[in-house]
């Protein structure tokens, strides 16, 4: 009996091993509106600076134990004491200022979520409020930054986040769905431009 050949999905070239695999699959470029959902990205985004995004997502699970599932309310208490303890936390990048930051970033997103009565009020602006749809033939021509990165990276670092550059903030918005930057052949790319 001969077999017919499996027609394989084509993906962004990133998405090749697990935990990517799923990752892109499932998350990667889905416009995410909970806060704590957010917060979670904008952390690990962070986390992730000099690192592979592998490494980090093998260490999420470790990472909303860590941070309390990612409610900034509680992270915004964190002592130097608790601070202490996550640097001695196998699960997670032991590195002090991404974890202090990770504090911080906690205690100005509650600021951010007070003012625009909440967090996805304020980031969604960047983009007016829907996800920018791109059109990339080549993963190699996807930008690391944009005009919207440029501006987000510069209103959070005034008010008071760190790791926070212009880098790290156009791929959390390629994260959570601001922008999709799935490859035109991508599966996703048109899944996700008919769920708008």
């Amino acid at each position: 009996m001969k077999l017919e050949p499996q027609r394989l999905k084509i993906r962004c070239p990133w998405a090749s091993t697990e935990p990517n695999l799923s990752y892109h699959d499932l998350e990667w470029g889905v416009p995410v509106h909970d806060d704590r959902i957010l917060f979670e990205f904008l952390t690990l985004e962070g986390a992730q600076a000099g690192l592979s995004w592998q490494t980090i997502l093998k260490k999420r699970d470790n990472y909303r134990r860590a941070f309390r599932e990612f409610d900034p309310s509680a992270v915004a208490r964190f002592t130097p004491i608790r601070i202490e303890k996550l640097m001695l936390d196998p699960g997670i990048v032991r590195n002090r200022l991404k974890i202090e930051a990770t504090v911080s970033n906690a205690k100005a997103f509650l600021k951010i979520q007070k003012e625009f009565g909440r967090f996805d009020n304020y980031v969604w602006n960047f983009v007016g409020g829907r996800s920018k749809l791109n059109h990339w033939n080549s993963f190699n021509k996807i930008p690391a930054s944009s005009a919207e990165s440029d501006l987000l990276s510069a209103d959070l670092r005034r008010r008071g986040f760190r790791f926070v550059g212009t880098t790290i903030c156009y791929a959390f918005m390629q994260a959570v769905g601001m922008v999709n930057d799935h490859v035109v052949d991508c599966f996703r790319h048109d899944q996700l431009r008919r769920a708008l």
